[in-house]
């Protein structure tokens, strides 16, 4: 990092966007639905995920921002970058530990809905006889 202290910078930029896109994934579980696994998973493809989060990864961006704010995913996020840039002498404020599980989570859960892909689930409207 000493030869592209920018780099640093671009991370934050990076995990700034995915923090605020795993946010509004949590809202989609209800219009989209991750494709079938397959049928016999590598648990090394599961990640971090339990079975359950393997099978709907929506579930996970849910249980992160019960537990915890957007902004205290950001702050996290402020944190990592302050740690990163040298020599510290604070301790960390917050609970970094579980902020960093959850987005751990959140990244492995993003590469299965890209890996395996959306449908969208189809509404059911009322018909004329209804």
């Amino acid at each position: 990092m000493k030869e592209d202290p920018s780099l640093i910078f671009h991370h934050y930029l990076c995990m700034r966007s995915f923090i605020r896109a795993s946010y509004v994934l949590q809202f989609k579980a209800k219009r989209w639905k991750v494709k079938r696994p397959p049928k016999f998973p590598s648990r090394l493809l599961q990640g971090s995920l339990s079975d359950e989060e393997y099978r709907n990864p929506f579930l996970v961006f849910e249980k992160a921002f019960k537990e915890f704010t957007l902004q205290e995913f950001e702050y996290f996020n402020t944190q990592i970058v302050y740690f990163s840039l040298g020599a510290y002498s604070d301790e960390p404020e917050a609970n970094i530990v579980t902020l960093f599980i959850h987005l751990n989570k959140m990244l492995d859960s993003a590469q299965i809905i890209r890996e395996r892909g959306l449908k969208k689930i189809k509404d059911k409207k009322p018909t004329s006889s209804e």
